[in-house]
C-alpha cells in the first residue's frame, strides 16, 4: 500500500483500464483514465450514453466480478492512514468498505431495490449491518431519512414495496439508503433522473448539507449540464471510454477545448415544433377520476385518490406534456387513458370515437397496436431472456402476423437505424446496453407499430444531452411522417417547451393549469407553476465554496 502526502486525494484513479471478453473479442469500455477525488470536492463526471461514466464507477466498488481491470483505485480513508488499492483487496475489505464509507445512488432504481422486502426493511438492513442499530432503531432511522429525501407521508412509504412507489419515489429511497451511513464519498449515476425539479432541488441541497456537516466527496455521473454547471466544482469529460477533458466548471463552460465538449454543449433542446394542429380530437377524457384503495393492517383500508375529476383532449399529431411532482398523478392519469391502471377508474375516456371504460379486453387488444407507451424505466420494462430482435418483433408478430419473417427482421433493422442503434443490437441483450441505450430500445419497440397515441413517459430521462436531442427530434419526425399523437410525461421542462404544443399542470390529483406551451412557461396563472419554471430554469449556482483541497 502507498503512503499518501497530507493533501492527497480521498481516492486516487490511476491508469484505469476495464476490459469485456465476449466469444469472439474483448471489449475495451475504459481506456488509461485517471481522476483524483479531494474531500469535500463535487466533481462532475459527463459524456454520452456508452462513454464508460458508469463503468468507472462501478470498478471503483468492484462491482463489475465479470470485467477484467488494470490500474489502481487508491482509497485513502484518512490522511493519516495508508492508502488501499481496492482492485488488489480481498472481496470482504471492500464489501465493508461498500455502504458504509462509499456509497452509490443506482441508476435505475427499480433493479437496485429488492422487490421483496419494504423500501423501509432496505434502508434499515444497511444501518443494522454497517452500524449495529437494532431493527427498531434503524426502521426509526430509515423514516427520518426518507423525510429528509421529500418523500410524502414516509412512514406510510416506508411500509411500501418499490412497485407500490412512484418512479420519483423510488429514486429517492434509492438517495437515502446511500446516505444512510454518511459515507465519505458518495457516487452519484444519475441521482436526480427520475426526480421532478422541485425534488431535484431539495435533493441537491440535501447533498451539499451533508457535505458541508462531514466533508463528504461527491462523484456525480450525469447528461444534465445545467445541473453540473450549478452543482458540480470541477468535470471531467468522457468520450468511448477515454477521459478527454478535464478543468474546474467556471473554465469549462466558459472556454471548452475538446471538439466533443463543445458539441455537449450544443446539445441543449431546442423548439422543434410549430402551431398545435386543428380538427377533432383523437382521446380525450372528462372527469377521469382514479382511485386506490390502500390498506392499513388487518381490517382498515384507506381510500387514495390519485387522479381527481381530470379533463383533456389531444388530436392527432399534436403532443400534450403532462407536468408536475413526482407522485402527482401524471402516470396514474396516462395509465388510465390506456386501460393500464390498476385503479379504480371512473369518467368517461373516448379514443377515436370509441368509449374505453366499457369495452371488452378483446376488443381492447384489437386497439393496443394502435396505443403504445414508453415506460419510464427501461430495464424493468425489456425481457432480460429476449434479444433486442425478439423485443421488437413480437409486437408485429403479434399485431401484423400478415407480414413474413423478412418483412418483420427488416422493419426491426430499419428501426434500430432509426434510434441510432446499430445492425448488430438485434443478437444483443438488454443487459448489454447502457441506461440510455435502453431506453431507445424502448422507443423503438412502441413505434415500430406505428400507433396513433403514443404515452411518452419520461422518454428521455436516462439519456444524455445530446442524444436526447437526437430522440426528441426523432420522435418529432415520426410525428410528422404518421400524424401520431403524444401523451407526453416529464419533469423537464426544458422538453416540454421543446417539442410539446400544449401543457396540462398537475397537482396533487387536479389539474390546475393548462393551456399553449409558451402561455404556460411565459404567463403562469398559479404559484405551483411559477415555482416549477423557477426550479427547471434557474442558472444561479447552488454553492460557491471552495472545495476543501482545490
Amino acid at each position: 500500500m502507498d503512503k499518501l502526502p497530507q493533501n492527497s486525494p480521498l481516492m486516487s484513479i490511476r491508469n484505469l483500464s476495464v476490459r469485456f471478453a465476449t466469444d469472439s473479442q474483448t471489449a475495451e469500455a475504459v481506456q488509461e483514465v485517471s481522476i483524483d477525488l479531494y474531500r469535500g470536492e463535487r466533481y462532475a463526471l459527463v459524456g454520452e450514453s456508452g462513454s464508460g461514466k458508469t463503468v468507472t464507477a462501478l470498478s471503483m466498488l468492484r462491482l463489475l466480478p465479470d470485467a477484467q481491470t488494470s490500474g489502481q483505485v487508491l482509497w485513502q480513508a484518512s490522511p493519516q492512514s495508508p492508502a488501499q488499492d481496492l482492485l488488489s483487496c480481498s472481496d470482504r475489505e471492500v464489501r465493508a468498505l461498500r455502504g458504509r464509507d462509499i456509497a452509490m445512488i443506482f441508476q435505475e432504481p427499480m433493479s437496485a431495490l429488492n422487490p421483496l422486502y419494504t423500501v423501509g426493511e432496505q434502508i434499515a438492513e444497511v444501518l443494522e449491518v454497517h452500524h449495529g442499530l437494532s431493527k427498531r432503531e434503524a426502521l426509526a432511522r430509515a423514516v427520518s431519512l426518507l423525510e429528509r429525501t421529500g418523500v410524502d407521508e414516509p412512514q406510510r412509504r416506508a411500509a411500501a414495496y418499490p412497485h407500490q412507489l412512484s418512479g420519483g419515489q423510488r429514486q429517492r429511497v434509492v438517495i437515502a439508503m446511500a446516505l444512510a451511513c454518511s459515507p465519505q464519498l458518495l457516487i452519484a449515476d444519475e441521482p436526480t433522473t427520475a426526480l421532478d425539479v422541485t425534488i431535484r432541488e431539495q435533493v441537491l441541497e440535501l447533498l451539499l448539507d451533508l457535505q458541508r456537516q462531514e466533508g463528504m466527496a461527491i462523484l456525480l455521473i450525469t447528461h444534465d449540464l445545467p445541473l453540473v454547471e450549478r452543482f458540480a466544482q470541477r468535470v471531467g469529460v468522457m468520450q468511448q471510454g477515454r477521459l478527454v477533458e478535464q478543468k474546474p466548471t467556471a473554465a469549462l463552460f466558459s472556454a471548452p477545448e475538446h471538439d466533443y465538449t463543445r458539441r455537449l454543449l450544443a446539445s441543449r433542446p431546442q423548439r422543434m415544433v410549430g402551431e398545435s394542429s386543428d380538427g377533432a380530437p383523437l382521446v380525450s377524457a372528462r372527469q377521469l377520476h382514479c382511485e386506490f384503495s390502500i390498506p392499513l393492517g388487518w381490517w382498515k383500508r384507506r381510500e387514495f385518490v390519485a387522479v381527481d375529476r381530470a379533463d383533456l383532449s389531444l388530436r392527432r399529431g399534436e403532443t400534450l406534456g403532462i407536468v408536475g411532482e413526482s407522485g402527482s398523478g401524471k402516470t396514474t392519469l396516462a395509465l388510465a387513458m390506456l386501460r393500464l391502471s390498476s385503479a379504480r377508474v371512473n369518467g368517461e375516456i373516448e379514443f377515436d370515437g370509441q368509449q374505453l371504460l366499457g369495452l371488452q379486453p378483446s376488443d381492447l387488444r384489437r386497439l393496443r397496436s394502435r396505443m403504445q407507451i414508453v415506460f419510464q424505466d427501461p430495464f424493468s420494462a425489456l425481457s432480460p431472456r429476449m434479444t433486442i430482435g425478439q423485443i421488437l418483433e413480437e409486437g408485429l408478430r403479434l399485431h401484423f402476423s400478415q407480414r413474413s419473417r423478412i418483412e418483420r427482421e427488416s422493419q426491426v433493422i430499419e428501426m434500430l437505424r432509426e434510434v441510432g442503434l446499430p445492425e448488430d443490437s438485434i443478437s444483443r441483450y438488454p443487459h448489454e446496453f447502457s441506461g440510455g441505450q435502453r431506453q431507445r430500445i424502448a422507443i423503438a419497440r412502441a413505434v415500430i407499430l406505428e400507433p396513433e397515441l403514443v404515452v411518452l413517459d419520461e422518454p428521455t430521462s436516462a439519456l444524455d444531452v445530446s442524444i436526447q436531442q437526437q430522440v426528441l427530434e426523432l420522435l418529432v419526425r415520426l410525428q410528422q411522417r404518421h400524424h401520431m399523437a403524444y401523451l407526453l410525461i416529464t419533469h423537464d421542462l426544458a422538453v416540454i417547451q421543446a417539442m410539446a404544443h400544449r401543457v396540462l399542470v398537475i397537482h396533487q390529483g387536479k389539474v390546475i393549469e393548462s393551456g399553449l406551451t409558451q402561455q404556460v412557461l411565459e404567463e403562469p396563472k398559479t404559484d405551483y407553476t411559477r415555482a416549477l419554471i423557477r426550479a427547471a430554469f434557474a442558472t444561479d449556482k447552488l454553492s460557491t465554496e471552495p472545495a476543501n483541497t482545490l
